[in-house]
């Protein structure tokens, strides 16, 4: 496979993104509950990655890391969404469909406050090692659970950190899919063109994400997080000067940044671009759309 080290370079695109702004902010909630490995689910390993950082349990339901990924649901969806519905956010609900197949309920949240669902595989599990063929029926199969369980198509894709060298010849072959998230190298999306079909990268980020507070990742008071998100804000916004425009993603998990010592870091990020103008916080399916209607942005073939 070719890799890119130059993208836009010093050329960044002079556009501005919908009503004027510079800078597009994207909150991206990850629903992952229920569907994590786990031996009670059928699966043959439990998950292991948390923050406790524990030893893994083998051969037997470890109850302890289903109970905190329980949380997630339980307790902390609720304090992002009172604080999404204040600020009047509009996020993209990265979704396991066997997540929303266990907890349907869910569906009617997201979509009563007008937020998008899009696909984050069916388990939440790397796909570097599958097939083609065992792929292919992932994507179609979660493609075809979250259509059937909230009667909207997804046209996002991110699949849990590494992807195959399949994925996205796979997302654009399918049709139904318009952008993926599975890169994490730029500050712009960028656009591929396949014979007629232009797909949007749309680059996520784990560096402004909550799951810095897993392990030993830096983040532990929830001003870390704010702290952190407002100085890559600040920075890029400062970029934008020139005339060109960026982008930041915010990766959130309800387990994690819903817990009550964190959830203050969330609010506390969202007062601090409240202050700015030409600020976007769009869905990332907007994002998409945006970049295929503009010339702007780098096709690459």
């Amino acid at each position: 496979m070719n890799r890119d080290f130059i993208g836009y370079g010093k050329e960044t695109p002079k556009v501005l993104w919908p009503q004027d702004n510079k800078i597009a902010v994207s909150f991206v909630v990850n629903i992952e509950e229920g569907a994590e490995l786990s031996i009670s689910s059928g699966d043959v390993e439990n998950e292991h990655v948390y923050e406790n950082n524990k030893t893994k349990i083998l051969n037997v339901p470890d109850l302890c890391m289903e109970s905190h990924f329980e949380y997630g649901l339980r307790s902390g969806i609720w304090r992002i969404f009172d604080i999404f519905d204040r600020y009047n956010v509009k996020a993209t609900f990265s979704c396991c469909s066997f997540a929303l197949e266990k907890s349907p309920w869910l569906i009617d949240e997201i979509l009563k406050r007008n937020h998008e669902i899009s696909a984050h595989g069916v388990k939440w599990v790397s796909h570097s090692y599958l097939t083609r063929e065992e792929e292919k029926k992932i994507i179609n199969d979660c493609y075809s659970s979250i259509l059937k369980l909230s009667g909207q198509p997804p046209i996002g894709w991110h699949t849990k950190s590494s992807t195959s060298i399949f994925t996205r010849d796979l997302l654009m072959e399918h049709g139904g899919f318009i952008y993926d998230s599975n890169a994490y190298n730029d500050d712009i999306p960028y656009v591929l063109k396949k014979q007629n079909q232009k797909f949007v990268i749309i680059p996520y980020s784990f560096d402004t994400n909550d799951m810095r507070f897993d392990g030993n990742n830096g983040f532990v008071h929830h001003e870390d997080f704010s702290s952190y998100c407002k100085e890559s804000f600040n920075q890029l916004i400062s970029e934008t000067k020139d005339g060109s425009i960026k982008m930041m993603s915010i990766g959130l998990h309800p387990r994690i940044i819903g817990r009550p010592g964190r959830i203050k870091g969330l609010e506390d990020f969202l007062k601090h671009i409240n202050t700015f103008e030409s600020v976007w916080i769009p869905k990332r399916m907007e994002v998409a759309k945006y970049c295929i209607k503009k010339d702007s942005f780098n096709i690459f073939d």
